[in-house]
């Protein structure tokens, strides 16, 4: 009960507008999802686990933070939102994955998340990750 109240609570307080970065991690940016009032249990699922990656990044449980953005980009491509904006958040989702690899270093596949998130939008916060990570590695 306790662990459930802290995490809404944190998942709350990252979650002020409907795509926000969150900087820290060796300044590689976090996006989250406002999470929408809705009845759609599929929309419910893919937002809290796209979230709660995010949180896991920024608690340094990097295993799970992977696993959670696995889960958010599996239930994202099977969602029913409109194409664009599936494209963007499964962006994201891999930008946010690609941290969690980097930080566990496990590079080659943080590389691999993090130019496939770019092929896929080539959004600000996303640019930013891969070459945050080029830069850390010397590439």
């Amino acid at each position: 009960m306790l662990k459930t109240l802290v995490t809404t609570i944190a998942l709350s307080s990252l979650l002020t507008c409907s795509a926000m970065a969150v900087a820290d991690q060796a300044d590689y940016k976090l996006m989250v999802i406002e999470q929408a009032q809705t009845n759609d249990n599929a929309t419910s699922q893919y937002e809290t686990a796209f979230n709660r990656c995010a949180l896991s990044v920024k608690e340094k449980n990097f295993s799970e933070a992977e696993s959670l953005c696995t889960q958010a980009i599996s239930l994202l491509s099977t969602s029913k939102v409109p194409g664009y904006k599936r494209r963007e958040l499964t962006s994201f989702a891999l930008s946010n994955r690609g941290v969690a690899r980097i930080m566990s270093e496990n590079d080659t596949a943080a590389l691999s998340d993090f130019y496939e998130a770019v092929q896929i939008s080539k959004n600000e916060l996303v640019n930013h990750n891969l070459s945050r990570a080029k830069q850390n590695l010397a590439l």
